[in-house]
C-alpha cells in the first residue's frame, strides 16, 4: 500500500486517524495559511490544498492528506481565538445560534500530482451561554487552539443543543468524506 502522510500536527486529527486504524505518518506542513477568502469553503479548500502540496514535495510516492477547518456564522469566518477576549467575543456570537463548521480535505498524490479536494459542512446549535459559563470555559483553556473557540469532544459539548451533519467534522476531520476521497486513490478503509 502507498504511504499515507498527514500534513498536520493536530492531535485531534491524529486521534481520528488512529481510531479508524489508518496507517499513516505525520509531516506537519509549514504552508502559510490564509485567514480570509470570499467564502469559508474557498478558504478551507485553499488551505487544505496548500498544506498537502507543501508536504508532497518531500515524498517521491505518497498520498498526502491536507485538512483545514473553520467556523462560520452568517458567512463570517471564525478562526481560532487570538486571546481570551477574542474567545469571549466568539462564544457570545455563537450563544443561542446555529453556526457552521466547514472543513476541506485534500488528497494529493506526490508521484502523479493527482489531487482531489472536497468540503464538508456541519451545522451546530448552541444553547444560550451566560457570562459565567463563558468565563469558566475560557479559564479551562480547552478552546484556545480550536476553530470557533470550542471543542465538541470536551467541555464544549455542554453548550451544544444539537448538530446536523458529520460530528467528526466538528472534531477536526470528516471521516466519511476522507474514506470516500481515499477510495478515489485505491485506498479502501
Amino acid at each position: 500500500m502507498i504511504e499515507i502522510v498527514l500534513a498536520s500536527a493536530s492531535p485531534r486529527r491524529t486521534e481520528l486517524l488512529n481510531t479508524i486504524k489508518l496507517p499513516f505518518t505525520h509531516h506537519p506542513s509549514d504552508f502559510k495559511e490564509l485567514n480570509e477568502l470570499e467564502t469559508p469553503e474557498a478558504l478551507v479548500s485553499h488551505n487544505a490544498f496548500g498544506k498537502a502540496q507543501n508536504v508532497a514535495r518531500h515524498y517521491r510516492e505518497a498520498l498526502i492528506i491536507g485538512v483545514d477547518t473553520v467556523g462560520s456564522f452568517q458567512n463570517q469566518i471564525i478562526n481560532k481565538p487570538k486571546d481570551d477576549e477574542d474567545a469571549a467575543r466568539i462564544l457570545r456570537l455563537l450563544s443561542n445560534t446555529t453556526h457552521e463548521v466547514v472543513s476541506a480535505i485534500t488528497i494529493f498524490n506526490s508521484k502523479t500530482k493527482k489531487n482531489v479536494t472536497a468540503v464538508e459542512t456541519t451545522k451546530v446549535t448552541f444553547q444560550r451561554l451566560s457570562e459565567a459559563e463563558i468565563a469558566k470555559y475560557i479559564a479551562s483553556g480547552e478552546g484556545a487552539d480550536k476553530a470557533a473557540g470550542y471543542a465538541i469532544q470536551g467541555l464544549g459539548a455542554l453548550f451544544i443543543k444539537g448538530i446536523e451533519g458529520d460530528y467528526f467534522n466538528v472534531v477536526g476531520m470528516p471521516l466519511h468524506l476522507l474514506k470516500n476521497l481515499l477510495k478515489e486513490f485505491g485506498v479502501k478503509l
